[in-house]
């Protein structure tokens, strides 16, 4: 008989059937399944044979007390995981969804994340202890099924999105500490003196700002290149170099002096910069628009780049320079 014209009762095994499978996977036997599930041994198996003889598909191959998973169990208990997870979650998301509660997924880049996001957050559950926010793994994709928003980096574009500022434009030029000595940095031309370290989504920094302050003497493309933003800061704390990192991430490490910055006129306004971006589809549920109208609380007002406030940088740089002679 085609499985299409199989009974819907048919091709959907009960949930406690599921649920003893997939934890007997998990812990590769009954008895240790039976202790997770409170349940008898004897019940346990039990479930499993009838899950079998539901399915009409050997699920688990037996050798003494244990039990492996055929290539066919091992194909379904990766799409039955899944789909107890997501069950788990909407009922959470049901459970808590009164006055304007639920569960929120959301993914964060991680040194934003570390820097920024997760020492404000306490605020965030004090004022919404109804939202239950659960971290999944960073994608690069605003519009991922598993997320309801991303913070992400970049321009603030992305096709079938919301993207709203949070913070990042701000870029900071930062040096190893002090107690590590090295060259005096009282010019933009003194950086010429010390490896320039390089973020990997972002090769020509080093070139904007050069061209910002009319530096010459340097070569905006040479240097070593990082994948992450914290792995920079580490490496500008060991002496390695230098490094233009949005200030947001790097405030704390230059007020408590595990890096100096030697130009704090000298930095930049970038066009690039943090983004909490969601989809359309999911502009208007509850836990997100508590999440966005807090968040947007904590963002800082967006600038114009300086590509297009170059002069005006420049205009006071020297009118400072004056008024310090």
């Amino acid at each position: 008989m085609s499985t299409s014209l199989l009974p819907l009762r048919r091709l959907t095994p009960p949930v406690h059937l599921l649920r003893a499978f997939s934890t007997v996977a998990r812990f590769g036997g009954v008895s240790r399944a039976a202790e997770a599930l409170h349940l008898t041994q004897s019940a346990v198996s039990k479930q499993i044979q009838e899950l079998e003889k539901w399915v009409g598909v050997d699920l688990f191959e037996r050798s003494r007390k244990r039990l492996t998973l055929t290539p066919a169990g091992e194909r379904y208990e990766k799409a039955v995981r899944t789909l107890l997870s997501q069950l788990e979650s909407a009922t959470l998301e049901l459970i808590t969804s009164t006055d304007g509660g639920g569960a929120l997924h959301l993914s964060s880049l991680p040194t934003f994340g570390a820097s920024w996001l997760i020492p404000r957050l306490p605020q965030f559950q004090q004022q919404h202890p109804q939202v239950t926010l659960h971290f999944e793994p960073y994608s690069y994709d605003p519009e991922s099924p598993n997320l309801d928003c991303s913070i992400q980096f970049g321009e603030g574009h992305w096709p079938g999105t919301r993207a709203h500022y949070l913070d990042g434009q701000d870029v900071a030029l930062i040096a190893p500490p002090a107690s590590l000595g090295g060259a005096a940095i009282h010019t933009p031309a003194d950086v010429a003196q010390y490896t320039r370290l390089r973020h990997l989504t972002i090769p020509h920094a080093w070139m904007t700002w050069a061209q910002a302050w009319e530096v010459q003497n340097i070569d905006p493309l040479a240097g070593l290149q990082f994948d992450q933003f914290q792995t920079i800061i580490q490496a500008v704390m060991a002496g390695m170099g230098v490094a233009l990192v949005p200030r947001c991430l790097v405030e704390g490490q230059i007020a408590k002096g595990l890096v100096r910055e030697p130009l704090p006129e000298h930095g930049l306004v970038s066009n690039l910069g943090y983004w909490l971006c969601y989809p359309e589809s999911r502009a208007n549920i509850a836990p997100l628009v508590a999440f966005r109208n807090w968040l947007l609380q904590q963002a800082r007002p967006y600038k114009e780049p300086t590509s297009n406030n170059l002069a005006t940088q420049q205009k006071r740089s020297r009118q400072r320079s004056i008024s310090n002679e």
